[in-house]
């Protein structure tokens, strides 16, 4: 029985171990998304890394969006860059911006006029990938 118990705790660490692993590593692409500028300007991170390890769910995260910055949210789930689907609502639930609609585009840049507090919601997209660590950062130009 206890050779039993212990099998069972070092598989589950061993899972919990090569997520946290995968993790690490998305969170490496990501950063690089946000850094990534085709007009050679940069993005600061404002120093959060939002995770979920989702499986056939969605993950929120609430933030606010200062009036007169410009922002970068980039989101990623490996080494794909289209996996993650990503969408912000204002918080009467209307949605401001969705990848989705551009193919799951992995980062957006955005102006913000107006402060405004929001929901952003990831989920994996489940034609490509059904479970995983997620990863979204969030930058504003330097």
């Amino acid at each position: 029985m206890k050779f039993i118990t212990l099998l069972i705790i070092t598989f589950v660490f061993g899972m919990v171990q090569a997520q946290s692993q995968d993790c690490e590593t998305i969170v490496t692409d990501c950063e690089n998304l946000l850094k990534k500028t085709e007009d050679g300007s940069t993005f600061i991170s404002d120093g959060q890394v939002y995770t979920a390890f989702l499986d056939r769910e969605k993950a929120e995260f609430n933030t606010t969006f200062y009036g007169g910055a410009t922002y970068r949210l980039a989101a990623s789930a490996g080494s794909k860059e289209n996996f993650v689907i990503f969408t912000i609502k204002d918080l009467e639930g209307n949605i401001l911006f969705s990848n989705k609609n551009y193919k799951n585009a992995p980062y957006w840049d955005f102006e913000v006029e107006n402060t405004t507090p929001v929901v952003i919601t990831t989920e994996l997209d489940m034609d490509l990938k059904v479970t995983g660590c997620v990863v979204m950062m969030i930058g504003f130009k330097n």
